[in-house]
Order: structure tokens, then C-alpha cells, then sequence
């Protein structure tokens, strides 16, 4: 999908990604402990900063402290659930089209 077609709410993702060097795991990780993807790099250590762990272990500490596991079950990319939930917008528009043409008919 190109960068116009996107949401804007997955798309600040997909920018902390690259700018943070982060693997699809940890965007999903840290989409689900509800972190602000603008904030990231407050988190993030800068090498400045020796106490401070790097933003993807940090993220996993969190997740499992949090979830009581690694990773999670199933990986999407932000990409791949752009696409699902365009294909289940369509499918709700067509159902609703549906219906509202037997309404029509009876």
C-alpha cells in the first residue's frame, strides 16, 4: 500500500518503525500495551543514557511484565492489518447494500 492510503493513526506506526529500527513484533507490542508512538523517543536510548534499555528490550520487559509472554501469538504487520480492515469495511458496506436491497423487494 502506498503512504497516501493509509490511515494516518497507522501510519505515525509505521514511521516510529523505521525511525526506531523496529521489527513488526514490537510495533504490535507496543501498540498493544497502549504506548504513544509519537513518544517513543523519550523512550528510546540514545547511548547517553546507560541506565536506560534499548527501546526493543525495553518494550519486551514491558509485554511481559504486562501479558506474561514473550511475543504475541500472532504477528501483523501494520501494513497486513490495514488490509484486513479495509477487506472488513468492504464486507460490512456489502452486507448493509444487502440488506437494504431484499428490504426493498418484499
Amino acid at each position: 500500500m502506498s503512504r497516501g492510503r493509509l490511515p494516518e493513526r497507522l501510519q505515525v506506526w509505521i514511521d516510529a518503525r523505521k525511525r526506531h529500527r523496529l521489527s513488526h513484533a514490537h510495533v504490535q507490542m507496543a501498540r498493544e500495551l497502549g504506548l504513544n508512538p509519537k513518544r517513543l523517543g523519550k523512550l528510546d536510548n540514545h547511548g547517553q543514557e546507560p541506565w536506560k534499555r534499548p527501546l526493543p528490550e525495553f518494550i519486551e520487559h514491558l509485554y511481559l511484565k504486562r501479558f506474561g509472554k514473550r511475543r504475541p501469538d500472532v504477528v501483523v504487520s501494520i501494513e497486513e492489518r490495514a488490509r484486513l480492515e479495509k477487506d472488513k469495511k468492504a464486507l460490512k458496506r456489502e452486507m448493509k447494500r444487502r440488506r437494504a436491497g431484499d428490504d426493498g423487494q418484499g
